[in-house]
């Protein structure tokens, strides 16, 4: 009795184990400690151990997804979280990189929903009569603009829709104005002193500092042409977004923007049967992601195939295939 009940012990056990996803134990290099790619990389853990709980992934603080390309470049890391719109820079070989990083593949895209914004002072606004990113240059307002700190890629963004508007730096400060470098939650605060006449970033909608930019001071949200969108969507890899009316006080109608987005990104030294796993965790168990931010909540397995500047990592895209995500 007692060697059957052994055996039947060691049945179950190989049982669980073959039934047991492979473990895996990557880095995955994010942004700063506490924002909202450090709480991706914990719904990331979550979503392989719910598979395999041996499983990590080990969360490692960068400067962000610039950073995160060169280290994948260099085979430095195992995964990146990495802006769309930075791919698309260092796949062309353009600043900050010095030649095309070509060793990139994708896991899977995480979000594709943070537009950009461009918060102007009410009282500037309606003294010269600008509604629209492209009334800038031409109103002659001595506007102090708020960008986003060197290093960051929506300070690339926004230069280049303002300069796709009509206004360089030359014409800004022939009417008197200037650029002022300054992160998401500095802005705020300036735009609140007075400092700054207009906040631009590409956030998640209702995001803290887009809030406090709302409820503190009082600003319009500028209307942005077309024209802008569509070069700056071919420019970054980026895609049309709409902010919808009433996110903001002073906001009665929808407005159409681009938005940048995220994802995964590994090199094609990473095993076949790992990226494998990853793929496979993340979109069984996507609620783990989901749960980490409230805006992830749209989150979809679809969303998580939709990205367009990188071809899949073979191991993630046998997943998708399979899923009929792809085909």
């Amino acid at each position: 009795m007692r060697f059957r009940t052994l055996a039947f012990a060691l049945g179950l056990a190989v049982s669980a184990t073959a039934g047991q996803a492979q473990s895996v134990d990557v880095t995955l290099s994010g942004g700063n400690p506490g924002g909202l790619w450090s709480l991706l990389g914990a719904g990331m853990d979550r979503a392989v151990k719910a598979d395999n709980p041996d499983s990590v992934i080990t969360y490692q603080a960068t400067g962000g997804g610039f950073a995160n390309i060169g280290l994948l470049a260099a085979n430095r890391t195992d995964l990146g979280l990495v802006h769309d719109a930075e791919i698309q820079l260092a796949l062309s070989g353009q600043e900050p990189f010095s030649a095309p990083v070509e060793n990139m593949q994708a896991i899977g895209y995480m979000y594709n929903w943070a537009p950009m914004h461009f918060f102007l002072n009410s009282k500037m606004a309606e003294e010269y009569d600008i509604d629209s990113l492209d009334d800038i240059a031409s109103s002659g307002a001595p506007i102090t603009i708020g960008i986003n700190r060197s290093g960051n890629i929506t300070g690339n963004v926004a230069l280049f829709m303002l300069e796709a508007a009509g206004l360089d730096e030359a014409t800004l400060e022939s009417n008197g104005g200037s650029f002022v470098r300054a992160g998401a939650n500095e802005q705020g605060d300036l735009m609140q002193d007075g400092r700054i006449d207009m906040a631009t970033n590409g956030i998640f909608i209702g995001h803290a500092s887009f809030r406090a930019i709302d409820e503190n001071t009082d600003v319009v949200l500028l209307e942005i042409p077309q024209d802008v969108i569509e070069a700056t969507n071919k420019e970054f890899g980026t895609s049309a977004y709409t902010i919808p009316a009433g996110s903001y006080s002073n906001q009665d109608a929808d407005i159409n923007t681009m938005a940048l987005g995220a994802m995964v990104v590994t090199t094609d030294q990473m095993e076949d049967a790992v990226a494998e796993a990853l793929a496979k965790a993340f979109l069984e168990n996507i609620d783990e992601i989901r749960g980490v931010h409230g805006a992830m909540k749209q989150l979809t397995p679809e969303l998580m195939v939709s990205q367009t500047v990188l071809p899949f990592h073979p191991g993630a895209e046998k997943v998708y295939k399979d899923a009929g995500l792809i085909e």
